[in-house]
């Protein structure tokens, strides 16, 4: 292997060795424990960051895709439409579909905000933003995407937006998030997908009936804005103009 490969046998190397160091086995009790402060950290600045920024959307997809693009091209388009109907769009605040949905929200008038993941190859905030955070943990970024939204669509992607997909299901099948729309837009990108879900896990019982109703596909813009809005008003009570916040200056809220 050469030594300038980005990989090792497990995986992308670590951006520092601190991070590599903490998810290889235990460390020393003392160095776990100022780990865990660090997390705990990072959490609060998510939350600060966050917490007046909704009602948001979360939108999922590739890094990969240029302006141009078609897949880029309808994710602009979804940020714009969000903007439309009062929601804030968030993303995970990098390039590709994330930066479009942003884009669209942002030339649109409506609010954009980003949860940043740090990379072994940097991935800067794209430009379109409001307001965004950083975080060194996917799982604490993750945790921020799911949190501060009301809906979540996936437009084409790999395996972090598959990850973030079922995460969500998973969550919404075990009753520990209410029943969020989940909507995946690209019918024909998506099709292997529904079809392992409705002819392999629930024909074998992996899943329950009505489990395969927790994803809904559409290649609809419309469909997909209708059936947020509709979830919103109608089962969550959502007020998508809420009165100015009472923030708390002394914990750095602004």
């Amino acid at each position: 292997m050469s030594k300038n490969s980005p990989y090792s046998p497990w995986g992308k190397i670590a951006r520092s060795q601190e991070e590599g160091r903490f998810l290889q086995g235990p460390l020393g009790r003392l160095e776990d424990l100022c780990k865990a402060a660090k997390i705990f950290a990072e959490l609060i600045r998510g939350f600060r960051t966050l917490h007046f920024v909704g009602p948001c959307t979360t939108v999922f997809g590739s890094a990969r895709f240029e302006e141009g693009t078609p897949s880029y091209e309808l994710a602009r388009e979804v940020g714009r439409r969000l903007a439309e109907v009062g929601f804030t769009t968030l993303t995970g605040g990098g390039p590709g579909i994330m930066e479009a949905a942003n884009r669209g929200a942002y030339e649109s008038g409506g609010y954009s905000v980003g949860c940043n993941i740090k990379l072994p190859k940097e991935q800067k905030p794209n430009p379109y933003l409001h307001r965004w955070v950083e975080f060194d943990h996917f799982f604490v970024r993750k945790l921020m995407l799911i949190k501060y939204s009301y809906a979540f669509i996936a437009l084409p992607g790999g395996y972090g937006t598959l990850d973030e997909i079922f995460e969500i299901i998973t969550l919404v099948q075990t009753g520990k998030v209410r029943s969020f729309p989940v909507i995946l837009i690209g019918t024909e990108y998506w099709a292997p997908l529904r079809t392992l879900i409705e002819e392999r896990l629930l024909r074998e019982n992996m899943i329950s009936e009505g489990d395969q109703n927790l994803l809904t596909f559409t290649d609809s813009i419309d469909h997909a804005i209708n059936h947020i809005v509709a979830v919103s008003d109608e089962r969550f009570g959502l007020t998508k103009r809420p009165a100015a916040p009472n923030k708390w200056w002394w914990l750095g809220e602004n």
